[in-house]
Order: C-alpha cells, then structure tokens, then sequence
C-alpha cells in the first residue's frame, strides 16, 4: 500500500479549516508534563474559561426544582421531583427552602455548601425560537436573533483581548467540530477523544515524522490553509509532548467513564500542562427529552448524574487552579413546564445556567423568578426568561476574563447590571 500523502489526505484531517487532535483517556500515575508554550506574561489575564453547552434543551425545571411551587406538581403530575425530605434521598436536596437541586445532583449540592456553585433560573435567550438549531446557533454567536454575525461569542473575547499568548491551545473545541462560539479571526482546535494520541491513524513514531515532514512541505505553498497548517503543526508536536508522559488526576478525583466525564479529564490535563489554554467549549448532549424522560431514574437522571460527577471531578482535580477556572453551562432552551402524554416535556423558554468557579459567589440562586401560574407563563406554557444568558457570560467575561469590551463581543445588547455572581479577580 502505498505511503504518500495528498493534500485531499491531508485535508480529511481538518475540521472547520483546523485539525481534530486526540488526548489518551487511560490513567496511571507519574505524569506532571509542564510545557514552555509563552511566558506568564502571555498568560490568561483572568480565569481559564471552560463553555459546557448541554445540547438538546436540558428541563431546568427539574434539574433545579421551584418545590415551593404548588403549580409545578399540579403540571407535572408523573416528572415532578418531591419536596425535600430529611433522609430521604428520593427527594429534592433543599437549597434555600424554595428552589432544591434533582438528587441526581448531590455533587451539585457539596459545591453549593463550599459557596463555589452559583445558580440562575429562569435564564436564556430572549429569541422565542423553539428550533434546536436556530437557538444554539443564536447562543453560540452570541446575538439572538441576529444571523449577520458570522463569529462566535468566544472568538470575539479572545479577538478583543489583549493578549500575546499566541499558543496553538488558546482555545480548544472538544468534539469532532468545531464550535460555534469559537468560529472567528482567531485561531481555535477542534480536539476529538481517542484511545490514545495518533495524527491520521499513524501511531508509530517514524510514521508520525513521515506525516508531520508532509505537513510542513504542503504548508509552504502560498495556500490560504498555510496559517491553519501552521497551526496544526505546533499542536501536534505540543500533543505528541503531553501524550508521551501519563496523567492521573489529583487529590483523589475520580472521573466517570463516560465521553464527557473523560473529556473534562482531559481538559484538567492540558490545564495542567500549562500549554495556553485560555478557553475551552465542550458538549454534552442527549437533553431532548420528548419522551420517557424520567424523574428519578432514566434519560434526564443519567445526564445529570453524568454532568454532576464530571464537574464535581473537574473541581477536585484542578484543586488550588479552581480559583482562576470558571465552569459555566448554557442550553438553547427549558422545557415546558406541564409535561406531556409520552412522559417527557416538550420544547420551552427559560432554563437554568450553572457557574462555578473559586471566584464565583456561589451558595444563591440568582434571577428574578417569574412564577409557574397559567397566567404567568410565556407563550404556549413555558417559563418567562427574566435573565438574558448574555447578563451572565457578560459578567463571567469582564469580572473574570478581564475584558471591558463587551459591546464587541456581544454586539447589540444593552447591559442593564450584573447579578453579582462573580468576583472581581486578584491582580498580578
């Protein structure tokens, strides 16, 4: 068979005009890469950011649950999670004796005691779209309603933040694109979860310099792609770097063995090698829960029970890092608030949004909370949003990012104030 390599080869590598890399999942001890990529000086400014998008509209409804709400039982007569009870663990661990979190969440719930989980319900976009599509792609870039920006919200922060940190891991997408949010002028990788690092299929290390001489040669042509194999060059020998030692987390986490679970893993690894991270999007999805969507066990219970070990992980992991991390989940949409005749609910309007972090004010649920009555809802029976996602990014991006411009990056939106969820960070 033979061993050249074209460009059409070549190009089947990338996705979204970067290439799809891969980190190892296996864990052994010994490993504490730190990788010389920029000087401090070209750091982050603030925090690392970590974007979770849960894709397929997750039911805030009954991932954070309004107990104290009498119409919220009568609408859900069969998905309802019950009123706290002490020792009971069926039930909804209280939060604040209104709101309680599914007990799918108990991890959840030892970070709200540690004051490092915020909470915001009643949040989303303002668009009243009840296309999956067409409300991620508003989330994403960041304008709702709006199809003319054609960049993400991410890669306008990074584009609008001074910064010399020209590392090929400032910001990563992890999945097999990239994401939206980060589509823009500045350079972004698409990284995929594999069993083991390997560029093309090629594992050994003669095949590894074979494609890699390839590259280079290909990417010295006056080719618009030049910049992008530039690069992919750089990301492959950082990777080939980080992969060759072994990663075992720290201070005892214990990751699901799940794709997402591995892949915030994999994020605490290049954090910890130090390699320019400054922000990360990955994905979980699954949330769309028309049917059999299960209020103590099935659907719905295991993706929160796989989002809440994951991060409560993440969090153990990162240890003392945590207080220049930031966490924050999105999804397109909530839930109807009555459920359905298949034992799911159907698509909604305001949601729930997660933020942790060692500089968030966690401990509170933030927002103003609108109500379950009939004469409360919006449109067809949904819940009101009474906080824009972009008031939450927004603040999450200038108190913790440290980026003022916030008109560039969320162009056309009128901030009215901030919750107050997140701290302004240390300087130096």
């Amino acid at each position: 068979m033979s061993q050249t390599l074209s460009r059409r080869d070549v190009l089947k590598l990338f996705s979204a005009g970067l290439a799809a890399w891969a980190l190892p999942v296996a864990p052994v001890a010994g490993w504490r890469p730190r990788l010389a990529f920029f000087s401090p000086e070209a750091g982050p400014q603030g925090d690392i950011l970590i974007c979770v998008f849960l894709r397929g509209a997750m039911d805030g409804l009954n991932a954070v649950i309004p107990f104290a709400e009498k119409d919220y039982f009568d609408a859900r007569p069969t998905l309802a999670i019950p009123e706290p009870k002490s020792g009971d663990e069926a039930t909804a661990l209280n939060l604040d004796d209104f709101f309680g979190l599914h007990p799918s969440l108990r991890p959840f719930k030892n970070l709200w005691d540690e004051g490092a989980l915020a909470i915001v319900h009643a949040a989303g976009s303002p668009d009243p779209t009840h296309s999956h599509f067409e409300a991620m792609d508003y989330m994403e870039r960041g304008t709702p309603g709006e199809k003319q920006v054609p960049s993400g919200w991410l890669a306008r922060h990074l584009e609008t933040l001074a910064s010399e940190n020209a590392s090929p891991f400032r910001a990563v997408g992890f999945g097999a694109m990239l994401q939206a949010s980060l589509r823009g002028s500045t350079p972004a990788l698409a990284l995929s979860s594999v069993e083991d690092f390997r560029l093309g299929g090629r594992r050994s290390a003669p095949e590894l310099e074979r494609f890699q001489a390839v590259l280079s040669n290909l990417y010295r042509l006056g080719s618009p792609l030049d910049a992008a194999g530039g690069v992919t060059l750089s990301a492959t020998e950082t990777l080939a770097q980080v992969v060759a030692g072994e990663y075992h987390p720290e201070h005892g986490a214990e990751y699901p063995a799940t794709p997402f679970g591995q892949t915030m893993r994999q994020v605490a690894q290049l954090i910890k090698a130090e390699v320019g991270l400054e922000v990360a999007a990955v994905d979980l999805g699954g949330w769309d829960t028309h049917i059999n969507q299960g209020a103590l066990e099935g659907q719905m219970p295991s993706l929160l029970t796989d989002l809440s070990q994951s991060l409560f992980a993440f969090y153990v992991d990162m240890g003392e890092q945590m207080k220049r991390i930031t966490v924050v989940t999105m999804s397109e949409f909530g839930r109807r608030v009555a459920e359905n005749g298949g034992g799911g609910t159907d698509h909604g309007h305001g949601n729930v949004m997660f933020v942790l972090g060692g500089g968030i004010n966690g401990g509170k649920v933030y927002g103003e909370w609108p109500g379950l009555s009939p004469e409360v809802l919006y449109g067809p029976g949904d819940l009101a949003v009474t906080t824009d996602f972009r008031t939450v990014l927004g603040e999450i991006v200038q108190k913790r990012l440290r980026n003022d411009q916030l008109d560039r990056v969320f162009p056309g939106f009128t901030f009215g104030g901030f919750l107050g969820l997140a701290q302004e960070p240390p300087t130096g």
